[in-house]
Parts: structure tokens; C-alpha cells; sequence
């Protein structure tokens, strides 16, 4: 059964094989990370990893039982009770169900873990899978994305109130 782990420095070969494997898909429907990240990827890691030390950020991975990758959720810009909710699942279980639960999971650990009471997460228009995600998982839309949210494109922002 896949499990949701906190990142750590041993995962990196795992998260850098599920970018590789997804490139394709994910550039369908948010913008290329490009080759820097790929060249760049160790440091990369390590970057993440000293926000997260920081408490700036936490990042979440979904692990298969052969410890391979199968979605990245991560919570950003943690202030004052409030995070950004991100998050990517690798094609081969897109449409399952599977990004929709583990959002749902991390909701649950966001406000028992990190007490957090507010997440919010923007996603473009073209990108119907993450609306329907979001929706499931209780956000509501709040507002218009500007495309500097959203790498060049418009969208909606989403809020979910959590429950502690």
C-alpha cells in the first residue's frame, strides 16, 4: 500500500526517476521544469530539503511499496497557520483516485502535524484533472489565478478550511 512520507535526502533518486519518467506528461499541463533542474537535481534536493529544516516548507512524497515515486504533494509558504498546497502524481496512476486521496491525507496532516488551519492551491483552467482533484477534496474556488501564479497561464485559486 503506497504511503505518504516526508522528504529526505535518501529519496533523491527516487523523486529525480519519477521527474524523468513524467516529464512528458507534466509538461502537457504545467510548465517544463527544463534541463537545469534535471542537470542541476542534487543541488536542487538538498535546497528543498534545507527549507523544509527551516520550516519555510514541507514536502510530502507518495511511496510505493518498491519505494519508487508516485506523487509529489508539498506544502509551501507556511506563515501564519496557511500553507500552498502543490502537488503531481505519475501518469501511470493519474485518473485513480490517487491524487485525490492523498490530498485529502495531507489535509489531515497539515492541521495535526504542522497546525495548519488554511490551505490554498491555484490551478490553471486547461488543467481539468487538478480542478476535479481540489473540488473532491474540498476546496472551493476563491478567486481568479494571475498567470504569474501559474506559470504564464490563468486560472483559479482554491481554499480549503481545515479542521484541527
Amino acid at each position: 500500500m503506497p504511503e505518504l512520507k516526508r522528504l529526505h535526502a535518501d529519496h533523491a533518486p527516487a523523486v529525480l526517476a519519477f521527474e524523468l519518467a513524467n516529464r512528458a506528461y507534466f509538461a502537457a499541463s504545467i510548465p517544463d521544469r527544463g534541463d537545469e533542474f534535471f542537470d542541476r537535481f542534487p543541488d536542487r534536493h538538498s535546497a528543498l530539503l534545507a527549507e523544509q529544516e527551516a520550516g519555510v516548507c514541507v514536502f510530502y512524497l507518495l511511496v510505493a511499496e518498491d519505494g519508487s515515486v508516485l506523487g509529489r504533494f508539498n506544502l509551501y509558504d507556511l506563515e501564519d497557520g496557511t500553507a500552498r498546497l502543490g502537488y503531481r502524481v505519475a501518469e501511470h496512476v493519474a485518473g485513480r483516485g490517487v491524487a485525490t486521496a492523498t490530498v485529502r491525507e495531507l489535509c489531515r496532516t497539515a492541521a495535526a502535524v504542522h497546525g495548519l488551519h488554511t490551505l490554498m492551491a491555484a490551478t490553471s483552467h486547461d488543467n481539468a484533472a487538478s480542478r476535479k482533484v481540489l473540488t473532491k477534496a474540498g476546496f472551493v474556488p476563491v478567486g481568479p489565478a494571475a498567470p504569474a501564479d501559474l506559470g504564464g497561464k490563468s486560472g483559479t485559486w482554491y481554499r480549503r478550511d481545515l479542521q484541527p
